[in-house]
């Protein structure tokens, strides 16, 4: 295991330097929270994947595979089909707004009364979002070192804090696409194959599986659909996806870099599913189908093959932990901080004083913490994963996608659709249980519904309001500014 334990090392130390090295083109605000707006299709479409790819994704991927076969593909599916339907539909006009948040979307497209209460319910998914991302280190670091859980998170967590803290996206970014070729090595070119000829090739594996294995419908239609409400849609409006989507140099490169990179998550799919049908076939009574990932990679690849794997899993959360961080940092501070500090700290002459790039790389650090310690209080990944697209599909995804399709939608009819949709879906996750569908079917009937009624009871949104969203979404309008659009009068 010396070999595996070098390439490990060598990798997380890799991840501190590109931090540091980041750390010197971060000089401003837009440096710091997109990229300056400057990556090329390459780099645009190898980042984006390796957000959406995360730890779920691998070792929730395989596992799917070892419990249904074929068809465990489907939730990674659905996430690529969700970045291939934004990058195709959204993405090149979500790149010309020119805003750092989704609520800074929606003040625009409203009027300036849309964004709070929508921060708080976008802060508290990507919150979820990085803390489930934080505790799967604990399942890596035991297949490394047998590692205490708590200390695993500890040293996990910390790396990813220490980077995303120094460079912010641009630290993200570098770090991303190491960790998109190391998956795409470890996973793709090593594991695939591997475990297939393990296990005796397909045709060993029909003969000793069930043919329900190789049904693509076998998961349940049901399960299907929930996944496409919950993460194609997710796909389409959670704050860590568009954080990527600002960082593209132009909107061509928004919407076929996109494409690339939902294209590689559905080959991703197929090829996490077909490892865990490949176990299932090698150890057929594992306690848990997620431990299969882990037992095939610690019992079946040679030394140095074996830590780049495991590096490779490690390279999916992560990415996804710093995404889902800078994303809860940005939104936190922009979203939430800076109105409360736009009333109550202001200077003289009425602009603020206040360092926006010291000041995000603090949120960085505090919500990096923050993470850190709900990690390690929490247990259940499935359930606060679950909590957090309910979340985001009930209470969200309505008035974000009304307001990109539907002239006739209104601030009020915004306001009453997160806050009917997220009242549904805390009421239902609390009498029905947070694992059971009908908290995002009815929370987004019920916010749809809202969002419509309001709206048509309400006087259309103000023609000039309208007129600057129709100049932005052109892209003949200026970067945004950090302080909220005022409310017309």
């Amino acid at each position: 295991m010396a070999v595996d334990y070098t390439v490990i090392v060598v990798y997380l130390a890799g991840m501190l330097a590109m931090g540091w090295w980041g750390m010197r083109r971060a000089k401003s605000k837009s440096e710091f929270l997109v990229a300056g707006r400057r990556l090329g299709p390459t780099m645009y479409s190898g980042t984006m994947a390796a957000i959406v790819l995360g730890g779920a994704s691998t070792i929730g991927g395989v596992g799917l595979g070892y419990q249904y076969g074929l068809s465990g593909a489907w939730m990674v599916f659905t996430i690529g089909l969700g970045l291939l339907a934004l990058s195709v539909f959204f993405s090149a006009r979500i790149a010309r707004l020119k805003v750092y948040t989704v609520s800074e979307m929606l003040d625009l497209r409203y009027g300036g009364r849309a964004g709070v209460i929508s921060g708080v319910v976008m802060w508290a998914y990507t919150l979820m979002l990085a803390v489930t991302s934080t505790i799967a280190y604990a399942t890596i670091f035991d297949v490394l070192f047998d590692m205490n859980r708590t200390v695993a998170i500890v040293l996990g967590g910390s790396i990813v804090v220490a980077y995303s803290t120094l460079g912010g996206m641009w630290s993200i970014t570098l770090t991303d696409m190491v960790q998109f070729v190391v998956k795409t090595i470890g996973v793709l070119l090593l594991l695939l194959p591997i475990a297939v000829v393990k296990a005796g090739g397909f045709s060993e594996m029909k003969a000793q599986l069930p043919t329900e294995y190789f049904d693509p419908l076998g998961i349940g239609g049901e399960t299907i659909f929930t996944y496409v409400l919950i993460y194609t849609f997710g796909m389409l409006i959670g704050q860590d996806i568009w954080q990527r989507v600002f960082t593209a140099r132009s909107d061509k490169t928004a919407k076929w870099g996109g494409t690339v990179a939902g294209t590689y998550c559905l080959v991703y799919a197929l090829a996490g599913a077909v490892i865990g049908t490949a176990a299932k076939v090698l150890y057929p009574r594992l306690g848990s189908a997620d431990d299969a990932f882990a037992t095939i990679v610690k019992d079946e690849l040679p030394v140095g093959v074996r830590g780049l794997v495991l590096a490779a899993a490690l390279a999916a959360v992560m990415s996804t932990s710093s995404g889902a961080l800078i994303a809860c940092a940005t939104v936190a501070n922009n979203d939430i901080w800076s109105r409360l500090r736009g009333v109550v700290s202001r200077t003289a002459d009425g602009h603020d004083a206040h360092d926006e790039v010291k000041g995000n790389r603090a949120f960085i650090l505090i919500m990096g913490v923050a993470v850190i310690c709900t990690a390690i209080a929490l247990n259940n990944v499935v359930e606060a994963l679950t909590v957090a697209y309910n979340l985001l599909v009930g209470g969200l995804l309505v008035p974000i996608l009304g307001g990109l399709l539907w002239k006739r939608g209104t601030a009020q009819g915004a306001l009453a659709s997160v806050v009917v949709g997220g009242l549904a879906v805390i009421g239902l996750m609390a009498t029905h249980g947070i694992l059971a569908n009908e908290p995002v079917y009815y929370g987004l009937l019920s916010s749809l519904a809202a969002y419509v009624a309001v709206s048509l009871m309400t006087r259309p949104t103000d023609a000039a309001v309208l007129a600057a969203w129709r100049e932005r979404l052109a892209g003949r309008a200026p970067e945004l500014v950090s302080e909220p659009v005022p409310t017309p009068q």
